[in-house]
């Protein structure tokens, strides 16, 4: 992978200029934090170099000044809604940031529940999170939010929600997902600690749309193909432009909100001068860190194509509207790339073509293409890793990696459980592999392989189920799906 961005730089600056932001205020700042605490690989595939884990890095750093506030809306627990990349419900993924940022050595402090109505999701939510120690806040609804500023920031608004006590100069603010209420709960925040005498002050860290890259650069289209569901357009931020004669880069809700939320800080504070902008609100030297601007432009305009397969797949199960594929496709054009500038996709049909069967392709770092095709014993993904691993490690052909005497009971295991697909999936055919490693060194040397396939290329021509689409997303392969159903069953386990 050809590097494009400095992450140590990153790293570096970005916890300068937070430090900074800090010391604008009584030492005392909070700080919502937009987009994945970890695993941002949308990130790490639009600017090659950006560790998936930078936002964790930057926590670690600042690990002694930070205290951690995680938000979650209780309408999203009500509905039970789930994460796409992850597969769990918000209230699932609350427990999961808990446990993972308390891993780390990064202090958590509490928990707030927003838009609270009694939902009995939400009490059963709290109690359980009570009965094991956490500190759980309640914020209800605010009559008139946003726009009635006199009843918001007074004590029938802010003032009515639960205070967190926090001790840290940094509260870092962040939630499952959008729409949870990290702002509302920053600012609900700041209002009580100016009533006890605090000149407590709010930022925001967003990685995208990049501030201080071109309107049209290919890593902020790509973003706009990535919240192409959500309808978000990057804008020039017209008060940035009209405060200090910049041009910068900002996304359609923030300035759209940028009103009301200055006239919000304003009534708190009792200041206009603290943000002239959205801009000025935001913390994100990345677009300082882009080392080699050329890597990011291919690297971005390689993530819009995937994004298009993505919505179109999306679409096909029903899961957004055929007005997303459409957008995408739009952004293919601003770039001027189609689908055939993927050209791992090539491989993947000319191969179902040629076998009439599902077949699923791998581009390798060298460039290097390895194909799999869906067999009765084992499935196209399964055989495409296989092929990729073998070709890995020098292993000709026609050695079987998993023997006959561990492949045959798991199918007909399966078999006799009822199952349909008594193929091999993903999953199986890796613990299978990892069988046949305990006395096969063969075997055991292609296992070594399998980090070599992080940042591949890969292609299908159906669409996976949703558990090998999990393990393709583990082993960290760029996966896109022509929008075609791998069985005509409705039902697929």
């Amino acid at each position: 992978m050809k590097i494009g961005f400095d992450n140590e730089k990153y790293v570096e600056l970005q916890s300068q200029h937070i430090l900074e932001r800090i010391n604008r205020f009584d030492n005392k700042l909070y700080l919502e934090f937009g987009g994945k605490l970890f695993d941002d690989y949308h990130a790490s595939r639009v600017m090659p170099g950006f560790a998936p884990d930078s936002k964790i890095k930057l926590l670690k750093k600042l690990r002694d000044k930070l205290e951690i506030i995680v938000i979650i809306n209780a309408a999203d627990i009500e509905r039970k809604k789930i994460r796409a990349d992850y597969g769990i419900t918000y209230d699932t993924d609350v427990l999961r940031l808990i446990d993972g940022l308390r891993s780390l050595g990064i202090y958590v402090s509490a928990v707030v529940i927003t838009q609270y109505i009694e939902q009995p999701s939400a009490e059963i939510f709290k109690k359980k999170l009570e009965m094991r120690g956490e500190r759980v806040f309640i914020h209800r609804i605010i009559k008139g939010y946003p726009n009635d500023i006199d009843t918001i920031t007074s004590d029938k608004g802010y003032g009515a929600n639960d205070f967190v006590p926090t001790t840290r100069p940094l509260v870092v603010v962040t939630a499952p997902g959008p729409g949870s209420g990290k702002l509302a709960t920053c600012l609900s925040q700041i209002y009580h600690e100016r009533k006890n005498g605090v000149n407590a002050g709010y930022a925001k860290f967003e990685t995208f749309p990049i501030w201080s890259l071109p309107l049209k650069h290919p890593i902020n289209i790509a973003y706009e193909a990535a919240t192409a569901d959500l309808s978000d357009v990057n804008m020039i931020d017209p008060y940035h432009l009209e405060a200090y004669g910049q041009t910068t880069v900002n996304y359609n809700r923030d300035i759209e909100a940028f009103p009301v939320v200055r006239k919000i800080l304003s009534r708190i504070t009792g200041t206009d001068d603290i943000y002239k902008s959205p801009t000025d609100m935001g913390v994100n030297m990345a677009g300082f860190c882009i080392s080699d601007d050329e890597v990011c432009r291919e690297a971005s305009k390689q993530e819009v194509i995937r994004r298009y397969y993505k919505a179109v797949c999306d679409y096909k199960n029903g899961l957004c509207d055929r007005s997303v594929a459409y957008r995408c496709e739009a952004l293919m054009e601003e770039l001027n790339v189609t689908k055939a500038d993927r050209g791992v996709t090539h491989y993947a049909l000319k191969r179902a073509e040629e076998t009439g069967v599902h077949c699923v392709a791998i581009e390798l770092a060298d460039g290097h293409v390895v194909t799999g095709k869906s067999s009765p014993m084992i499935s196209a993904a399964s055989a495409a890793m296989i092929n990729a691993i073998k070709y890995l490690s020098g292993i000709s052909d026609d050695i079987h990696l998993i023997s006959p005497v561990v492949l045959e009971p798991i199918t007909a295991l399966k078999r006799s459980l009822g199952s349909k697909a008594s193929k091999l999936n993903l999953h199986e055919a890796l613990l299978a592999l990892s069988i046949c490693g305990a006395t096969n060194p063969t075997a055991a040397y292609a296992l070594t392989k399998l980090p070599e396939l992080e940042h591949c290329e890969a292609h299908s021509t159906k669409m996976l189920t949703p558990s090998e689409e999990d393990y393709i997303k583990r082993l960290k392969i760029n996966l896109t799906c022509e929008p075609e159903f791998i069985s005509k069953d409705l039902y697929i386990n």
